[in-house]
């Protein structure tokens, strides 16, 4: 499957260029989609993070040149792109546990993570409710963070904002604005590589911006999932959207936000609806 074929061809590239800096748009590119939803594929598929499984990768074939006899712990640092002798000790005890001083001993063991291949595979257990919409632009104000281009760190990053929005009073301010369509808090991650990435909590209002930041969310067509529960609920649904709908759907990502619409205020049973942008294969 085409779809497949492309994930693997990044791996392939990765793998290229383990002893350079890999380029995390190249990814995209290669996958035909931003550099933030190849991360996001790839966690979802892996069950690993992108920036983990490249230290693993590294610090597995790091390993192997540790073990020749004559090289020089300095060397194998640079050559996968440590200029710190003192961070590379620390990347590859993460992955192995020693210190690279000691692989060099009779006897040690040290681990070994093969490069990843992708293939589908059939589940259909649970069905998955969704429907297709284009919409036209619309606006929205609020509040935004920027959104890191390794993901994971935004796992901690968005929480904390919506958390202290919900503190100070200005989740209910921005609640009593909303007028327009889509009727609901909104969170959207500006994701693609041509703009710069942002996650913004916000309504969609006709009514002035005031000390609120404003963004347009372009025209676009976008598959539109329902759920119910809590933050953990909505990361569930969108690890099953990547893994069993995406990959035979007929569409791939498109170039718009992320958009999650927040149609009740109760963190704890949320009702909501997790917006993909689409676009169908060529």
């Amino acid at each position: 499957m085409e779809w497949i074929e492309r994930l693997n061809d990044a791996i392939g590239y990765m793998e290229e260029h383990l002893t350079d800096e890999i380029d995390y748009e190249q990814l995209g590119r290669i996958a035909c989609c931003s550099s933030y939803h190849f991360q996001r594929m790839f966690a979802y598929m892996a069950g690993v993070p992108l920036s983990e499984y490249i230290r693993r990768r590294k610090m597995s074939l790091a390993a192997v040149e540790l073990q020749e006899k004559g090289t020089k712990i300095i060397d194998v640092a640079a050559r996968f792109g440590y200029q710190s002798p003192t961070a590379f000790n620390r990347a590859f005890q993460s992955v192995h546990g020693i210190a690279p001083s000691a692989v060099k001993k009779e006897g040690v063991s040290v681990k070994s993570f093969p490069p990843i291949t992708f293939k589908i595979t059939v589940k259909g257990v649970e069905e998955m409710n969704y429907r297709i919409e284009t919409k036209e632009a619309f606006r929205i104000i609020g509040v935004s963070v920027p959104l890191h281009k390794d993901i994971e760190k935004n796992f901690t990053v968005i929480p904390s904002k919506w958390e202290e929005i919900s503190r100070n009073g200005t989740l209910q301010k921005l609640a009593g604005m909303m007028d327009t369509p889509p009727m609901g808090i909104l969170g959207i991650s500006t994701c693609n590589d041509t703009e710069p990435w942002r996650y913004y909590i916000a309504v969609s209002t006709s009514q002035e911006k005031g000390d609120f930041e404003e963004y347009v969310v372009p025209a676009a067509t976008w598959a539109i999932f329902s759920g119910t529960g809590t933050n953990q609920s909505i990361q569930e649904l969108e690890r099953r959207i990547v893994t069993e709908w995406l990959p035979t759907s007929g569409y791939e990502y498109g170039n718009a936000p992320d958009v999650e619409v927040y149609l009740n205020p109760d963190p704890q049973n949320a009702q909501y609806e997790v917006w993909i942008p689409v676009v169908k294969k060529s």
